[in-house]
């Protein structure tokens, strides 16, 4: 027991299928990777009640990256030459993703990311992958809704400039808004942990826009959402998958009230998949699972579903196995590998509404919405607004 308690937290199972599991679990941006653990743990044990993979149990080993690219790149080192993994989930930053990746690559051990959205990541190689969406779409998802919904004509950018993450969305929103005859009319720049953002915001608030697009994590949005506010700045809010936190309406309070963002999937979805997950994820954790937790668990299924599909934990077959992927029934939505490995898959809007947050629209992948350019995309309640998808 006290040999196999040492490094890598490891489930208490019988030798199986090792996979890894690495994130910042101590740090600013704790709660992605928790509740990424989460939900990979409850697909493992999951399937291992169901009888695991190949006549093996599954077994998750957990490496804490303490939120820093290099402690990245060494928790997959150990991962794969200590413990001898066979496929690896991680990392949710995309920072610390482009870090470990050319390790995993390297080894050629099979890299999934649950949330890593900047483009670069799956070009270090191929044996990584990703489950969710990528900054170019996401971020013409969140013009398009600016414009099309929010009827913006106006925006501005609030960027971390050290976020691979956040300048890549950024890019993608000013090139998707410009596309759609919206003007961008200030970008301006802070490092994550600063905390006073009274010099950007002064300069905002003389611009008027319309809109400001803040592409970064929880930790900075609620803060620049108050000091926004108290500044008399009037513009809608907007953020992408970086604010899916409870922390967010901790830290912002009103201020977030009526703001938007992307996201992988809602909770409100009533998808039978989504609320049996759902269900599972409240009943043995007590809270709601958020996106991380959801792309996590799609994760951890799609890489024992190559091994299905593979016959084998070979690396070299599960790779494959994973590029070939087509219409795996995720609970983010069905995951159709491209020839980069990444998803086509569709995103969601949500609204801040009484501190919770409440679907508004979906967006469907662009690769299909280019041939249908107005599509019926915002479902609730019966209500249905339409978007012009033509970015």
């Amino acid at each position: 027991m006290l040999a196999a308690s040492c490094g890598g937290e490891k489930t208490p199972a019988a030798q199986g299928i090792e996979i890894g599991f690495f994130g910042a679990l101590t740090g600013p941006q704790a709660t992605f990777a928790l509740s990424g653990k989460n939900g990979a743990r409850l697909a493992v044990d999951q399937m291992n009640r169901a009888g695991g993979v190949l006549g093996k149990k599954l077994d998750l080993l957990v490496e804490d990256d303490h939120n820093e690219p290099s402690e990245a790149a060494s928790a997959v080192s150990k991962l794969i030459t200590r413990d001898h993994v066979v496929a690896l989930i991680g990392e949710n930053a995309s920072s610390r993703s482009l870090a470990a990746a050319p390790i995993a690559q390297n080894y050629q051990v099979p890299m999934v990311s649950p949330s890593s959205t900047n483009v670069e990541v799956t070009k270090k190689g191929d044996y990584i992958f990703r489950v969710c969406f990528i900054d170019s779409y996401q971020g013409k998802a969140l013009a398009t809704f600016a414009r099309q919904n929010l009827q913006a004509k106006t925006a501005a950018l609030l960027v971390d400039a050290k976020s691979d993450y956040s300048v890549g969305l950024a890019e993608a929103f000013r090139r998707a808004f410009s596309a759609l005859k919206g003007r961008i009319v200030e970008e301006l720049k802070y490092a994550e942990g600063d905390s006073d953002f009274s010099a950007q915001l002064t300069v905002l608030r003389s611009s008027r826009p319309d809109a400001i697009f803040i592409p970064g994590y929880y930790t900075d949005a609620g803060l620049i959402a108050r000091q926004a506010r108290s500044l008399g700045i009037q513009a809608a809010l907007l953020g992408a998958d970086g604010w899916d936190s409870p922390k967010l309406a901790e830290i912002g309070g009103s201020a977030v009230e009526g703001a938007h963002f992307s996201n992988h999937y809602a909770v409100e979805d009533p998808s039978p998949s989504v609320q049996t997950f759902v269900a599972d994820y409240r009943a043995t954790y007590g809270e709601d699972p958020d996106s991380i937790a959801a792309l996590s668990y799609d994760a951890a299924r799609l890489i024992a579903d190559a091994m299905r599909r593979a016959g084998s934990t070979e690396s070299k077959r599960v790779r494959d196995a994973l590029a070939a992927t087509a219409d795996f029934p995720g609970v983010t939505g069905k995951i159709t590998m491209d020839a980069d490995r990444n998803p086509v898959k569709p995103a969601v809007i949500l609204k801040i509404e009484g501190g919770r947050y409440r679907y508004a629209a979906t967006i469907p992948p662009y690769a299909s919405c280019v041939k249908r350019k107005t599509q019926n995309v915002k479902r609730n309640q019966g209500r249905v607004s339409r978007l012009t998808l033509n970015v």
